[in-house]
């Protein structure tokens, strides 16, 4: 046998079994590519979805009719120099009292007419507070409650307001039939005249300007004689406002009996109140006097308070 026809034999083998390898290779990689590939790439936009929907669902409130409250003309003056600003009301902080002087934000009618959000019910420090506000257990054993001055059903309306409305530094120590009683009548009818008004700014806050009545706590935290809340409908073609002081205990009397001028509230308090939002006239109307006939009261809501709640 010619030895040419071996080595042609050697060659043809050995390019048959380097094609088959290449074939094999060529196949694999083709899988690899083509079919593999095609399983992992619909995963991607999937989870990066997901992922988006939920960060927009952290915020509830991205089309929420006043998002941040941008408006701060209403702010009235601090006292006492720390003002701190959270996303739906702004304060001005005591450190000698332990609490906010005033408390102010809006509260409007498409808001509180949103489905409500449950009530976290876990007071916690305010992180913003300089000097550090104080604690939930501050209050523990006092005989006090620890009353919201910007209230929580005021902000029920995301879950990002109401945790908010849980901080300390929105707390003040408000007798229990106080804050169960002629204080939750005056919240409520608040909001119902917000529903009625379509938009209020509402400044509610403790008078510290007497000193109190007693401490409570290692931090101090101030007892007020009294709190007031002021509401200001800025809504034209008619500007009107209302203000309250209510002693710090229960009572039997009907809520307009404590109705008072804008004015006697910043002789009690030393607070201006809307130095940027009123022109000077305004200022001497709105603030100087109120008309009760503006802001109708209701008499159900008296009956329910003297006859359950002060009791409850």
């Amino acid at each position: 046998m010619s030895p040419y026809r071996k080595n042609d034999s050697s060659s043809t083998s050995f390019i048959r079994v380097g094609l088959f390898v290449a074939i094999i290779s060529g196949l694999f990689t083709f899988y690899n590519t083509f079919m593999s590939g095609k399983s992992e790439t619909p995963s991607v936009p999937v989870v990066q979805t997901t992922d988006q929907t939920s960060k927009i669902q952290d915020f509830p409130d991205v089309t929420d009719d006043v998002d941040t409250d941008p408006e701060e003309d209403y702010l009235p003056t601090s006292t006492y120099g720390e003002i701190v600003k959270h996303r739906y009301y702004t304060l001005s902080y005591s450190e000698d009292d332990e609490q906010a002087e005033w408390v102010a934000y809006v509260l409007t009618k498409a808001r509180l007419e949103k489905p409500w959000v449950q009530r976290p019910d876990q007071f916690q420090a305010d992180p913003k507070v300089s000097t550090g506000s104080a604690e939930w257990f501050d209050y523990k054993g006092s005989g006090y409650d620890r009353g919201h001055l910007a209230s929580a059903a005021d902000m029920s309306f995301n879950e990002s307001a109401m945790n908010e409305s849980f901080y300390m530094s929105n707390m003040s120590p408000q007798a229990r039939d106080f804050n169960k009683g002629i204080w939750k009548e005056l919240e409520e009818l608040a909001r119902d005249w917000a529903k009625k008004n379509k938009k209020l700014y509402v400044v509610s806050g403790p008078i510290l300007s007497d000193g109190g009545k007693g401490k409570i706590a290692k931090k101090n935290i101030t007892i007020p004689n009294a709190y007031y809340k002021i509401l200001l409908d800025f809504t034209e073609p008619e500007l009107k406002a209302i203000a309250f002081i209510v002693p710090n205990e229960v009572s039997y009397d009907p809520l307009f009996k404590y109705a008072v001028s804008i004015d006697e509230v910043e002789k009690k308090t030393g607070i201006d109140f809307f130095p940027n939002l009123l022109s000077k006239s305004e200022q001497e109307e709105l603030e100087g006097q109120f008309n009760i006939d503006l802001w109708p009261f209701n008499k159900k809501k008296f009956e329910l308070r003297v006859n359950q709640w002060n009791k409850d």
